[in-house]
């Protein structure tokens, strides 16, 4: 089985770090990377051609929004009801398994969330959780409702709104969904271990970043999009904004007509493993010795 909906990745200046690529292809998902037309060189010297789909224009100095705008209508004309947008900067996809991430090598996590969401009639955004926000120590839920989406989503393509702003496009496209009553559904059985924002060259950091670190200016902006949820704050010594997501605890999913849920686990062919790992250490500046075998 494969992913139902197309997945992109939207890319500028990591030919040669490509992580999400990478990731994808290791787990053998189908993709396109979208590219700005004077780089095309460079990603097609490390990516099968037939993977690139090339942008219509080129540094617009507007970030990655005219890029995710155009995936957007690319997937409507193509078809699809939904689409899969994700950040280049994805380094693996885990599967939360009794509180621990496992690394995933299969593109079935993909699958299992679009049946979950094609259940219901009103989920507007889904996506998977962040490593780092899924603690092995903290009960986790198997999904999160109604809250910011972000670096891997899957968008309904009906919906009335387009990308816009410069900065935190992601939390704004989820509010202005959950404002309107649409639900969003935020994974945490299946996580996204990314790079994070600002530590890789490339992307918005050579573009809208390049002013420097102003998280100020960047919690700011979402303030002044909604100034009736979201507020400036300081966390670890930096600014942040804060979103109050409580008002849209009141949408609920809405299943579709004829829908039945079954009442077994898929686990959509996958199988947790054990997986040997040689490590070799030296033992003296003049010899290596064979490594002890890890099992993980």
């Amino acid at each position: 089985m494969k992913s139902k909906y197309p997945i992109y990745i939207i890319s500028k200046g990591r030919w040669e770090s490509r992580l999400t690529s990478k990731a994808l292809d290791e787990m053998n998902v189908p993709y396109r990377i979208v590219i700005e037309p004077q780089e095309y060189d460079n990603y097609a010297a490390v990516i099968d051609s037939s993977k690139i789909l090339v942008l219509p224009f080129g540094n617009l100095g507007q970030g990655s929004i005219p890029a995710r705008n155009f995936v957007w209508e690319h997937s409507i004309n193509a078809g699809f009801e939904r689409h899969w947008i994700l950040d280049d900067n994805i380094e693996q996809f885990n599967r939360l398994n009794r509180n621990l991430q496992v690394k995933v090598l299969t593109g079935q996590i993909f699958k299992a969330a679009e049946d979950f969401i094609d259940r219901y009639e009103n989920v507007a955004l889904a996506g998977f959780q962040y490593d780092y926000f899924a603690k092995a120590k903290t009960i986790l839920p198997a999904f999160y409702m109604n809250t910011r989406i972000y670096s891997c989503i899957l968008i309904k393509n009906d919906l009335p709104y387009r990308w816009r702003g410069r900065y935190n496009e992601d939390t704004d496209l989820s509010i202005r969904a959950l404002k309107d009553g649409w639900c969003t559904v935020l994974f945490y059985a299946f996580i996204q271990q990314k790079a994070q924002t600002m530590t890789m060259k490339g992307g918005n950091t050579d573009n809208v970043y390049i002013d420097g670190d102003n998280r100020l200016k960047f919690a700011q902006s979402l303030v002044e999009q909604h100034p009736d949820v979201a507020r400036v704050t300081q966390k670890f010594g930096r600014f942040h904004h804060h979103v109050n997501y409580k008002p849209f605890a009141k949408n609920k999913l809405i299943k579709k007509q004829g829908v039945e849920i079954p009442n077994r686990t898929n686990e959509y062919g996958m199988v947790l493993k054990n997986v040997e790992i040689y490590n070799v250490q030296p033992k003296n500046d003049m010899q290596c010795g064979v490594g002890e075998k890890n099992r993980n």
